[in-house]
């Protein structure tokens, strides 16, 4: 079984040495965060230059910027108005991201930022407004999507083969112990990172849910902290209600072992179950409101026949892959795979989530922007 592209294909000869084009200048914003080596690894790989670094903490950020021969910058602007790139790489802190994307795509760069986009959707929105404004590309790091198992069940979807949404199950299990959170002042706050387990662990796995399925209608959300002193939750659950009346349910925590990180997604057609890295595909015959309608057995099943797919290794590292995507997005003037509308869906479910446990009522999407940034600006006023 097979199935043809689900995002632009990558072009690896666009940039054929017999027809050398100008080299894209990249800077990075947040130069002083772990991820940063990732993201260099990913751009040795393709045809750019490394023109300069800002990070407010020097002792972190300047030794980067020295191993890669570029200059550094005590503040973001300052490398922007004297270096000018292309591009920038924003690795700065969750409730950092808006802010400086907005002033490098004011500045008329290009820029990929990490996830999550932003912690507040009603941010999000004027970071893509900025980006149509300055007429510049805007990327988001969900680098999960070029998984090939991902890819398989995009294009699996895509092309018909689940049929009608009935049900979505996600769970995401990333056990943290108090170290990690003692690790830095920020993590698990509602100043510093904008949430707990729904702004760090679990963007990746609700941009899998949002992208491969599209967005709810309405979320039901509890959110606790169950077990770390931190400000923010280490425990979030929600229960969804999609368009067509399908259900869903998302569990996320820090405070979980023993079980995998798992997304099922079943319709009419067939049932997909993406274990880890594992894609199990349970084919129903016939499909499931035929034999409900049509079968003569009161307890009867349909029939099943499931298969693991065998997928080939990536070419690409999936940081590697996100990067190619984002250059020729720049390159051939398209929008990359995961654009800010895009990149926004997960960080809007996260959101209501919050707003739903936090009001104890069912919130419908679109989420409403004033009453998310109130509740916001209500925890981090009280923390």
């Amino acid at each position: 079984m097979a199935f043809g592209p689900t995002r632009p294909p990558m072009n690896p000869s666009r940039d054929d040495p017999e027809t050398p084009r100008p080299r894209l200048r990249y800077a990075f914003i947040g130069s002083g965060a772990a991820v940063v080596d990732a993201h260099l690894e990913a751009l040795r790989a393709l045809p750019i230059e490394i023109v300069g670094m800002a990070d407010i903490d020097a002792a972190r950020g300047a030794p980067q910027a020295a191993k890669n021969d570029c200059p550094f910058f005590a503040h973001h602007r300052d490398l922007l108005r004297e270096v000018r790139p292309d591009a920038v790489i924003v690795c700065t802190p969750h409730p950092l991201h808006a802010k400086h994307a907005r002033d490098s795509l004011d500045a008329r760069a290009h820029v990929l930022v990490e996830k999550p986009m932003a912690v507040d959707v009603g941010d999000a929105d004027r970071m893509i407004e900025a980006a149509e404004r300055a007429r510049r590309v805007l990327a988001v790091n969900f680098q999960e999507r070029f998984r090939p198992s991902v890819e398989f069940a995009r294009g699996f979807i895509r092309h018909g083969e689940l049929g009608a949404l009935l049900r979505v199950l996600a769970v995401e299990p990333w056990m943290r112990t108090a170290a990690y959170y003692r690790s830095a002042p920020w993590r698990g706050t509602w100043k510093g990172e904008g949430g707990g387990v729904l702004m760090n662990q679990a963007p990746h796995t609700l941009d899998m849910l949002c992208d491969l399925v599209g967005m709810p209608r309405k979320v039901w959300g509890m959110t606790r902290t169950r077990a770390h002193a931190i400000e923010a939750e280490d425990s979030a659950q929600a229960m969804l209600e999609y368009a067509n009346g399908a259900f869903g349910y998302v569990t996320a925590s820090t405070v979980e072992s023993g079980t995998d990180r798992r997304l099922e997604i079943i319709g009419d057609r067939a049932c997909l179950k993406l274990v880890d890295d594992e894609l199990t595909i349970v084919h129903f015959d016939p499909p499931l409101r035929d034999h409900l309608t049509r079968s003569p057995d009161v307890f009867g099943q349909p029939g099943t026949r499931a298969e693991i797919v065998a997928l080939r290794p990536a070419s690409d590292s999936r940081f590697h892959a996100a990067h190619r995507d984002f250059h020729e997005a720049i390159r051939d003037g398209r929008p990359p795979w995961c654009d800010g509308k895009s990149g926004l869906m997960s960080l809007e479910l996260a959101n209501a989530i919050t707003l739903s446990s936090h009001t104890e009522s069912p919130v419908s999407l679109p989420l409403d922007r004033i009453a998310y940034g109130r509740l916001l600006a209500g925890l981090r006023s009280h923390a």
